[in-house]
């Protein structure tokens, strides 16, 4: 039996991370040489731990957080050092569970109130079962710290309502860049790399055995908060509507699906698939980018079609003249003269002050 995990495509289109855990992460490393540490570099860029934060600028904090040595523990460091609080709502509900496979539902479910970078699924099997992470950022976006950091987390959180208890093995997908051991010791169990997935390995007995001082009527209270929240998460701009904004901004000459790697944090073949989702293609919105560009010049400016076609990232003349026909059924030229033509007559129609 597999718990279905939130759909992705929220997480892509717009990922944020909750302020919460953003302290978390800037409060896990001590001070640095100079006497300053992490969270002083913050300056207060939170107000409130449901504060939402942009992805982009909480991998900023990871890489101030890794230092030039890029330290391969902080992220064990992060994960281990969690606390309710640092995961909101998600965290009470974890403590609040009557039982491990109650609190990896909660983490399921409300994962993204902590960030919309990465999904959590439950992966059941009749002897053991698996807590599977996966990024939805592109590849590379996430540092492996930032990955074990949220492992860690699970395992942490976990050891919050079972302290007797650890997990039967972790894998992460990236090669190690520790010495394994010392994430063996940090985890309790044996460490796997280069694994096709990220996940936690559990015997399912142990997710479904009761626990102590469970609270089914806080539980219900965090939950209807948490869904209250996950509802209000701050509405975006859709996918397409970042990505109509980002071509309206680019070089349409050379631009592709790739470039968009390092702005929205999506690999071409997940841009494709998402974008596929909200009922378009990148395809589609190039060609409405190249569109729109191409009436502004003809309105704007006095370069000649092929000058226009170049602009436009088109090979030359005659490929604008067969896009433009298809777009507005008539030539660029013709289109030219007429807006030049409606324009002197607006002028000349128009009464002397």
């Amino acid at each position: 039996m597999r718990a279905a995990a939130p759909s992705a495509l929220r997480a892509t289109a717009w990922p944020t991370v909750a302020a919460s855990y953003a302290h978390a992460v800037a409060h896990a490393r001590g001070p640095r040489d100079d006497g300053t540490g992490v969270a002083d570099t913050t300056r207060g860029a939170w107000a409130s731990p449901t504060q939402r934060l942009p992805f982009a600028d909480v991998r900023l904090l990871w890489e101030r957080l890794l230092g030039p040595d890029e330290n391969p523990y902080v992220g064990l460091t992060v994960g281990s050092s969690l606390r309710p609080a640092d995961l909101h709502v998600l965290g009470h509900l974890v403590l609040a569970s009557a039982s491990l496979a109650e609190a990896a539902a909660a983490a399921v479910s409300y994962h993204p109130l902590v960030s919309e970078a990465g999904v959590v699924s439950l992966h059941r099997g009749p002897r053991q079962s698996r807590m599977v992470y996966r990024p939805t950022v592109a590849p590379g976006a996430m540092h492996p710290q930032q990955v074990e950091a949220v492992v860690t987390g699970m395992v942490t959180a976990a050891g919050w309502i079972a302290r007797d208890w650890a997990p039967v093995s972790v894998a992460f997908a990236h090669r190690a860049i520790g010495e394994p051991g010392r994430y063996a010791d940090i985890l309790g169990c044996p460490v796997a790399f280069d694994a096709a997935e990220n996940a936690i390995t559990v015997h399912t007995a142990e997710l479904d055995r009761p626990r102590a001082l469970s609270d089914p009527d806080l539980v219900a209270l965090h939950r209807r908060h948490a869904d209250v929240l996950l509802g209000g998460l701050p509405a975006s701009a859709t996918l397409r509507e970042r990505v109509r904004g980002w071509l309206d901004r680019a070089d349409l000459l050379r631009v592709g699906p790739e470039d968009l790697r390092d702005v929205l944090f999506l690999s071409p073949r997940t841009l494709r698939r998402a974008l596929r989702e909200e009922g378009t293609s990148w395809r589609e919105l190039l060609d409405d980018a190249r569109h729109m560009r191409a009436l502004e010049l003809l309105r704007t400016s006095d370069l000649t079609l092929d000058g226009v076609a170049r602009q436009v990232g088109l090979s030359g003349a005659a490929a604008l003249v067969r896009a433009f026909t298809r777009w507005h059924h008539m030539t660029p030229g013709a289109y030219r003269r007429h807006h030049a033509h409606s324009t002197s007559t607006a002028h000349s129609e128009k009464p002397p002050p």
